[in-house]
């Protein structure tokens, strides 16, 4: 069953062992962040985290904090309620081409096929555990009077020169004023005051492209952030999903439970119901400030840029909320996990496009997508070249700044073989290409920002047609015989 909040998800890693709770007060300033990322770099990910008593400023927060709880492969599956994320990479071709059902015969059909879609469709209510507890705020000063603000959430200083607190595992929900699409993205908020924040939508993101309608027209552009809640709404708002799939629906198929969404209080949107937390409030058209600096995920400081603010008119949460976040840095951290997951369960999306294509993986050094190695069964000249153009053309691919093709033989998730294969196969002038393409935000090394060069590497065998005037030598293998003898021999040996 799907979980009914984010306190059920905590309960089923502590019964699995994959949850530790820290007792004793610590602050939310550097010390939970410096705390955490110890556990994330320990072997295989460490445990999640679930501090009791986090203190703000010194003062105890009136909320526990929870951090890396997907932080691990088996976390992850866990967070998806699955045995391995390749359980769901079996359904995701068909996911993304259906439709959620209009009548039960029809989901019936689909529930055969192991889709669950009657569970895609988001149900609606008119309350929900989300708005156990309101707080409104008025459109003028603020006033001690009004309850609960951002400075009373453990909101985190991850870096000693971060430039502020920052919320890191947001959901932001916002509409497209034209269409009416919903997007569910992540977009990290620093908090100014108690009542502003900055939204980091960068300029490729979805938010940012509604926000542009909202200001083309000259209108306040509501906005919902979501914190907590069923981790299947996190991973949502993470995937790569291609444009114009709803993240709620995708989430109501990963759960195989309709998300029962809600209307916020003081905004036209709507949340679902059993989230921890939402911050109700607007972008207001025009209006920017300075965000950052930020430690981030590159491994290095994002410098100050001026960014939409977020004002807010509501807080609402349960009574019972737990804050989540996360930290991000210099790799492995948590986010690699989530990332990892995303590739495992969109692989067959990149297979649908690409039937060459035996196995890809982002590895930890590359920081998400600066680093893709990709196996191939290879049948022609040049084919390793027209996957990486084909891979650099697909949504946030686009922003790989580095690709390795081999062969179906070289196991990717295996960085040493890769690089050997990588070593041993290539000419740099005849195998390498370099392009223009748009480039990630948050990457300094380029010259300008947004837009920088690529580098694809063909590390497979050469065949005729390839500017290769020789026979391509054989790779060195033992046979199966004497691998089975010494095996039998080692074990007699004890």
């Amino acid at each position: 069953m799907a979980y009914g909040s984010f306190r059920q998800f905590l309960d089923a890693l502590e019964k699995a062992g994959e949850l530790t709770r820290v007792s004793v007060p610590v602050e939310t300033d550097l010390l939970i962040a410096e705390w955490a990322n110890r556990e994330m770099k320990s072997p295989g990910g460490g445990k999640a985290l679930l501090f009791e008593n986090p203190t703000v400023d010194g003062k105890p927060s009136k909320f526990p904090l929870a951090i890396n709880t997907m932080g691990s492969r088996r976390r992850m599956a866990l967070a998806l309620q699955v045995e391995s994320v390749e359980d769901l990479a079996q359904q995701i071709q068909l996911i993304l081409k259906a439709k959620p059902p209009t009548d039960l015969r029809e989901g019936w059909s689909l529930l055969k096929q192991g889709l669950h879609l009657l569970h895609a469709r988001p149900k609606h209510s008119k309350e929900g555990a989300c708005q156990e507890v309101v707080h409104r705020f008025a459109e003028r000063p603020m006033s001690n009077s009004e309850g609960l603000t951002l400075a009373d959430l453990p909101i985190l200083k991850c870096w000693p020169k971060d430039g502020g607190r920052f919320i890191t595992l947001p959901n932001v929900h916002t509409r497209d004023p034209d269409t009416g699409a919903r997007n569910l993205g992540m977009y990290r908020m620093q908090i100014y005051d108690e009542r502003t924040t900055g939204m980091h939508w960068q300029v490729h993101k979805v938010g940012a492209r509604h926000g542009q309608r909202y200001y083309e027209r000259g209108e306040r552009m509501p906005v919902a952030v979501c914190l907590g809640g069923d981790p299947a709404y996190t991973f949502a708002a993470t995937a790569p999903l291609p444009d114009g799939l709803d993240e709620i629906l995708f989430a109501g198929f990963i759960r195989k439970k309709s998300v029962d969404l809600v209307p916020c209080k003081t905004v036209e949107l709507e949340v679902p119901s059993d989230v921890d937390f939402v911050l109700e409030g607007y972008v207001q058209p025009g209006e920017t400030h300075p965000e950052g600096p930020f430690g981030d995920h590159t491994g290095f400081y994002t410098a100050v840029e001026d960014y939409p603010v977020f004002h807010l008119t509501a807080i609402t949460h349960r009574r019972d909320a737990i804050y989540p976040t996360t930290i991000v840095g210099i790799p492995p951290m948590e986010d690699f996990y989530m990332g990892d997951a995303s590739v495992r369960i969109f692989l067959p999306v990149f297979k649908m496009n690409f039937p060459e294509l035996v196995d890809m993986t982002l590895p930890p050094e590359g920081v998400f997508h600066n680093l893709v190695f990709v196996s191939i069964r290879k049948q022609y000249p040049y084919q390793a070249f027209k996957v990486m153009h084909g891979l650099w053309g697909m949504g946030q691919m686009m922003f790989s700044k580095y690709i390795v093709v081999v062969d179906e033989d070289c196991d990717v998730h295996n960085t040493s073989e890769v690089l050997f294969r990588l070593c041993a196969n290539t000419d740099p002038e005849r195998d390498s290409t370099i392009i223009r393409n748009p480039s990630d935000s948050l990457d300094h090394a380029p010259s300008s920002q947004n837009i920088g060069s690529h580098m694809g590497f063909d590390a497979t065998r050469k065949l005729p047609g390839e500017n290769y005037h020789r026979s391509w030598p054989e790779l060195l293998k033992m046979t199966d015989e004497a691998q089975k003898l010494v095996d039998a021999l080692q074990k007699k040996a004890g």
